[in-house]
């Protein structure tokens, strides 16, 4: 995938952003103190992006793909998506050392029914975001 250039900024609520092809979601990475407990979702984006049967959704964290439960709270106000091994992905990530500092934002990119693709955000101003490009994949011998 090629990089991909912002058109245009989230609101308030809204932590959507369109990219020359597609819109992403821009979702906070939460902390408690140093230690990483998962990822918070804006309200607008649960309605858009999530079918409320679902109660598993498939994350693709590089080349590792999980699924991660949805608790009830995700559709009653809480939306935060946490799983052990998504929280192992965010602290190797590591991000220069910023977790526990302020949310660290990330590009949540729907790849499918319930199914997203979750990679770092570049920052290229302040306003602006953008996502990182994901690694080749490795080819098939």
């Amino acid at each position: 995938m090629s990089n991909l250039f912002i058109l245009a900024s989230s609101g308030v609520d809204r932590q959507t952003i369109r990219t020359d092809q597609q819109e992403i979601m821009v979702v906070k990475m939460q902390s408690r103190g140093r230690e990483v407990v998962g990822l918070q979702v804006g309200d607008s984006d649960v309605l858009r992006y999530f079918s409320k049967d679902a109660s598993v959704i498939e994350l693709q964290l590089d080349h590792l793909q999980i699924q991660c439960g949805l608790s009830p709270r995700f559709w009653e106000g809480q939306p935060e998506i946490r799983d052990r091994r998504l929280c192992a992905w965010l602290e190797q990530k590591n991000f220069h050392g910023k977790v526990g500092d302020s949310p660290i934002s990330l590009a949540m990119i729907p790849s499918g029914k319930n199914s997203f693709r979750l990679q770092p955000l570049k920052m290229r101003s302040q306003s602006k975001p953008t996502p990182v490009p994901p690694p080749p994949p490795l080819n098939a011998a």
